[in-house]
């Protein structure tokens, strides 16, 4: 797959907009500062395809890339974020509940968690919504290269005992600045895009 090969679609801001996996469909989902655009744009090798906000809570709405004409990347709209409207947050939750309800729109679920953190409530909502479809989910500890060597594998443990994770469920360590775990995430969509 040419991931050089890649064009914005469209953004969904009412479930009719959703748009069936009628190919492999890669979602991703994260809290609004945790560098969800950079990480898409680090598997693109773009520096701005997904827009990169100076404030959190920029995507609202459900948007679509076409990866090379044989899979979409869907950047989820971020969550958690204070500063946005109660309504925006209201119409937000709206959204991902009917995103959520469909079982037609996910082939791959890429949830991306701080890994200088403990996971939030929002990110145990998130996990669950992922957990509920059934679909293949990995989680992307983004923002590694910010932490020492030894506190890596704690914090790892840490998300996966707080997200309530299965150990089928993968953490990939990444650096959407550094680019570490780049390949890893890559092989991970790669082996869903290539399947019949």
């Amino acid at each position: 797959m040419n991931i050089n090969n890649a064009e914005f679609i469209k953004s969904a801001a009412n479930p009719k907009d959703f748009i069936t996996a009628v190919m492999p469909t890669i979602v991703f989902a994260g809290k609004s500062n945790v560098g969800k655009s950079s990480v898409i744009n680090r598997l693109l090798n773009r520096k701005n395809f997904a827009r990169v906000g100076q404030s959190p809570g920029k995507t609202v709405h459900v948007n679509y890339f076409l990866i090379d004409k044989k899979a979409y990347f869907v950047d989820l709209p971020g969550y958690g974020y204070a500063k946005v409207s109660k309504t925006e947050r209201d119409r937000w939750g709206r959204l991902m509940e009917q995103f959520f309800a469909r079982d037609d729109l996910i082939t791959l679920g890429v949830m991306i968690v701080d890994s200088r953190h403990k996971p939030t409530a929002d990110d145990v909502t998130m996990a669950n919504w992922f957990k509920a479809t059934q679909c293949p989910l990995v989680i992307v500890a983004n923002k590694v290269d910010k932490l020492k060597k030894s506190e890596i594998e704690p914090n790892l443990a840490l998300i996966r005992e707080t997200l309530e994770l299965p150990e089928s469920i993968k953490i990939l360590p990444f650096s959407a600045e550094k680019g570490t775990g780049k390949d890893e995430l890559m092989g991970e969509i790669l082996s869903y895009v290539k399947k019949p």
